[in-house]
């Protein structure tokens, strides 16, 4: 039923689930009634802001219109266990997690994209990999305009996408490094959240190796991007790569288009398209870094710029707080179009 405010509940409060809270207040999203969720019942504090945090249960979800589940990447979600109940009760979830964005019967979302498969849910919608949104929030008014036949992409992560125990990683690695003098940049430190050293140092490696030793991370992106473009046959090929950066992931991006398209045009055209900003004059050192994305929800897109020897390959720098317009965010724009159909 449509209403003037819907009671919303979200799930988990690590960094995504404090930054849903945040978004929720941010936007002004109609909220009559906010349960937060966890595992156990506790008081916390975002933005000078107090929130009692209930113990989860199946009860928890009696009266809840909207259930914002927090997810983490990698392991399974509380969702796994909740969201039919709290669908049986009458909510819809929306999952940050990875565990049914790949679900046929799953619309999964981004609205500057195709907002319009909202309408297909069946009690859940998923939120995708944080990579792929922005990725796709910046391809697809190339991809309309002009059609896109193939995709290769090197993300560089930063450690929150890790969850906070790799934000805590990098800080620790850093100050012992910074207390050393920078003599010796290898460290060791006890409960690593990553496989490898981050401070002054990239690795490849994100997620599980896989299928063609290629990272579960990277086939995200292949099998994310061709289920909310509705297009199977772009051809995509993904380098995930982890780097010493806190908030805000960047990736490099080659397209090759159906049709030719100018550096020109296709900068008008991410100007006037929704949720992007466009920066990008490099001869006044102007084009998207992740301190200045930090805390931001749009796209930023630079480095617009046309391959030498390939007459419809264009080169891309994208980056996005990844911990809002790549999760917390983007699960509030769904609701958003939940609530106006």
């Amino acid at each position: 039923m449509k209403k003037s405010k819907y009671n919303v509940a979200v799930i988990g409060v690590g960094a995504v689930g404090i930054e849903m809270l945040r978004v929720l207040k941010q936007r002004n999203f109609p909220v009559a009634q906010l349960r937060v969720l966890a595992r156990s019942a506790r008081e916390i504090e975002v933005d000078g802001s107090k929130y009692q945090v209930e113990a989860i249960s199946d009860e928890s979800f009696a009266g809840i219109d909207i259930a914002l589940f927090a997810g983490t990447e990698g392991e399974k979600g509380a969702a796994v266990t909740y969201a039919a109940q709290a669908v049986k009760r009458g909510a819809v979830v929306i999952d940050n997690g990875a565990d049914f964005r790949m679900d046929p019967k799953v619309p999964l979302v981004v609205p500057e994209v195709n907002a319009g498969d909202v309408k297909k849910h069946k009690g859940i919608i998923a939120n995708p990999n944080c990579s792929t949104i922005q990725m796709v929030v910046a391809l697809w008014p190339i991809y309309k305009k002009v059609g896109v036949k193939r995709i290769i992409v090197t993300t560089l992560q930063a450690s929150s996408g890790a969850g906070k125990g790799a934000v805590e990683q990098l800080k620790e690695e850093t100050a012992r490094i910074a207390a050393a003098g920078f003599d010796n940049i290898h460290v060791n430190i006890e409960n690593k959240a990553m496989p490898q050293q981050l401070a002054y140092n990239v690795f490849p490696h994100i997620g599980s190796f896989v299928e063609a030793d290629y990272t579960n991370e990277e086939w995200k992106l292949v099998c994310e991007t061709h289920k909310i473009m509705h297009d199977h046959k772009i051809k995509i090929s993904a380098t995930t790569v982890r780097v010493p950066v806190r908030t805000g992931h960047s990736e490099s991006i080659y397209i090759e288009t159906a049709k030719a398209i100018s550096p020109d045009k296709a900068r008008e055209l991410l100007k006037k398209s929704p949720g992007i900003v466009v920066m990008d004059e490099p001869a006044k050192n102007i084009y998207p870094m992740p301190k200045d994305a930090e805390g931001k929800d749009e796209t930023f897109v630079g480095r617009i710029r046309q391959d030498c020897f390939v007459k419809k390959g264009l080169w891309l720098w994208v980056v996005a707080d990844n911990l809002r317009k790549g999760a917390a965010t983007n699960a509030i724009q769904i609701a958003e179009c939940v609530i106006s159909n």
